[in-house]
């Protein structure tokens, strides 16, 4: 499979006039089509709702666009709450999926109508307290079946080392405990493996899940009114892999929902979805730009965004493939490192990587950074986070995020004294 930008050289050029590189571009047109795609393939059940991760990309346009299809929000912390609370979201539009909970978050979550996901049964009587003896009348809980997560391919992940959910007997106590709290609805949600390029796992999760659900609502009595599948679904960030075909992935967890929960009697339950990266990921590039290179023991290409931008292939060693615009058809006859300014050797978006000749000037389109890339940036050596802009259908460019300023940068200093000085040299650059 090849990768194809879904913005060309010409296009960049026109939009460096306003927005220079580095920023990140989003794709309106493909973001719409794959909400509607992942609508359509759960359609089936009457009560799907896809509540969008925050977290892989809190801009609030981007999300306006999404609740416009359809989605909810998924958040996990009192900033993902408001951000969600602004455009308008509330209720049980919202989701409160988050860990080590500080109280007054819990308090703005159930203030706002979300439901709210206990992540462990520690924290029913610490939010039970801090939110004046009553606990909302829906309520989830998140579950961790420990071990190793295995599926026909292998072991996908191993939830026993993992620092989210219950087990099976507290998820059990927690619903009786709730019970007799007065809640009147309750949710199971799990999260057991990342980023999985396969269309079995929602599949298998769910039919994890199906039975748990039918065992306890037998033996609590609870109404189990949704299961959330959470994340998980991912993308393929090579070039040469298949990514998941969400169509056979929603018929898949029909298949184990019409076979486990409909002849329970619980035909009625809602499914629920957290996804991030399937849901923005392929939809997001970071665009750069060649600014110096270097001959030494290695080809070395230096662009202007560095890992603050796009931290992933630092952090993980991930692999982003990179198309340089122009070029997309000459032949991938140089090796280079394609790096950043950061004092840190890791600080590089490819290693030994065949691309086309690059001359300085040239653009950089970074795939696959829609999700868990602008999210996860940050300020170290004094860099500062650059735009976000959305390609629109009809081919203009909005401005959702401006570029951040040394201003913005040196804004918390504002309490000390030696910022009057700050705010002089600041002023200089204005």
């Amino acid at each position: 499979m090849m990768k194809k930008p879904f913005v060309n050289k010409a296009q960049v050029e026109d939009i460096v006039q306003k927005y220079p590189t580095p920023f990140y571009l989003y794709d309106e047109k493909g973001i719409v089509e794959n909400a509607r795609a992942v609508k359509k393939a759960f359609s089936w059940n009457k009560g799907f709702r896809e509540y969008f991760a925050v977290k892989a990309t809190p801009n609030p346009v981007l999300m306006k666009l999404l609740q416009s299809e359809g989605c909810g929000f998924d958040c996990s912390s009192i900033t993902e709450l408001m951000l969600s609370k602004s455009i308008g979201a509330c209720g049980d539009n919202i989701m409160f999926s988050s860990n080590d909970t500080p109280a007054e978050e819990f308090v703005y979550a159930a203030k706002i109508g979300g439901i709210i996901n206990f992540d462990d049964i520690t924290h029913i009587e610490f939010a039970e307290e801090a939110l004046g003896g009553k606990l909302p009348e829906t309520i989830s809980c998140r579950y961790n079946p420990g071990g190793v997560f295995r599926m026909s391919n292998g072991i996908m992940d191993n939830p026993g080392d993992s620092k989210y959910g219950m087990t099976k007997e507290q998820l059990f106590e927690s619903f009786k405990m709730l019970k007799e709290k007065g809640v009147k609805h309750f949710g199971i949600h799990a999260f057991l493996a990342s980023n999985t390029v396969t269309n079995e796992y929602y599949p298998t999760l769910a039919a994890g899940l199906f039975e748990l659900a039918v065992e306890l609502e037998k033996e609590t009595g609870a109404d189990i009114s949704f299961i959330n599948l959470s994340g998980g679904v991912g993308i393929p960030y090579e070039p040469d892999k298949e990514g998941n075909d969400i169509a056979a992935i929603g018929e898949g967890v029909r298949r184990e929902y019409e076979k486990i929960l409909t002849p329970a009697g619980m035909g009625d339950v809602a499914i629920y979805t957290e996804m991030g990266r399937f849901m923005l990921g392929p939809y997001g590039a970071l665009v750069t730009k060649a600014i110096h290179e270097k001959h030494i023991y290695k080809e070395y290409i230096g662009v202007d965004a560095c890992a603050v931008n796009l931290m992933r292939p630092a952090m993980y060693g991930a692999y982003h493939h990179i198309t340089v615009l122009g070029k997309e058809n000459a032949e991938a006859d140089h090796v280079y490192d394609v790096t950043g300014s950061l004092c840190e050797n890791n600080d590089k978006f490819a290693i030994d990587r065949k691309l086309p000749k690059i001359d300085m000037g040239d653009y950089l389109f970074i795939h696959d950074a829609g999700a868990h890339g602008f999210a996860m940036g940050y300020n170290y050596n004094g860099k500062l986070w650059c735009s976000e802009l959305l390609l629109k259908e009809d081919g203009s460019v909005e401005l959702i995020r401006r570029a951040q300023t040394p201003r913005d940068y040196f804004a918390t200093f504002d309490c000390l004294p030696e910022f009057a000085e700050l705010d002089k040299i600041l002023k200089e650059f204005e």
